[in-house]
């Protein structure tokens, strides 16, 4: 996993493998795991407004998130392992994604992305679910209407980390729910623009 630098090699010598502490050859089978599956995230199919478009995106060879094991998002709940809830969710498709989600393989993540995901956005009514965070523990919140690719990489990123970390982990079986982290926006959109500007 690290290779030494040019200024890490006394360390080494001093140490010996002390000196190397994220390695293959050092680090705990609970690191190693961590960093493994936080590398290979297995995304669910499930985009159900024009956040989806911007999720398709993503995967395209400008973003490329093959790059980070993600080139493949699955159709299927038993081989996914990360819910992109993209887009509003409405009272009827409330207990399919439930359902999805429960047939997702643990440890499974979610990462709600748009305001209507997060919060219904402009459809404050009776058929959209306000804030998908009501069905599914949400980890991860990306802003935007809709949030670029650049902003959903960096949520994925996000999540990359928490994972390594094995904060969620700790997180989940204290509380039972997601992390619930607020990024901010990285694609250039911002809330202030008028329609005459």
């Amino acid at each position: 996993m690290h290779l030494p630098g040019v200024g890490e090699t006394s360390e080494i010598l001093d140490d010996g493998l002390g000196g190397l502490e994220h390695n293959f050859i050092t680090g705990s089978v609970e690191n190693l795991v961590r960093w493994a599956r936080a590398r290979s995230l297995w995304p669910a199919t499930f985009g159900l407004a024009c956040c989806a478009i911007e999720m398709m995106a993503s995967g395209t060879a400008h973003y490329d998130l093959s790059r980070y094991g993600m080139e493949v998002f699955r159709a299927s709940p038993r081989q996914a392992d990360l819910m992109i809830v993209a887009g509003r969710v409405s009272q009827k498709m409330a207990p399919v994604l439930r359902q999805v989600y429960d047939q997702m393989m643990e440890p499974k993540w979610v990462i709600s992305m748009g305001v209507c995901a997060s919060s219904g956005g402009m459809f404050n009514n009776y058929a959209i679910v306000q804030g998908v965070d009501q069905i599914v523990p949400v980890d991860v919140y990306a802003p935007g209407c809709p949030p670029g690719p650049e902003t959903l990489m960096h949520a994925i990123f996000t999540l990359h980390e928490q994972i390594e970390t094995g904060e969620l982990m700790r997180r989940r079986d204290a509380s039972g729910a997601g992390a619930e982290i607020m990024i901010e926006q990285r694609d250039g959109q911002t809330a202030g623009l008028s329609i005459g500007s």
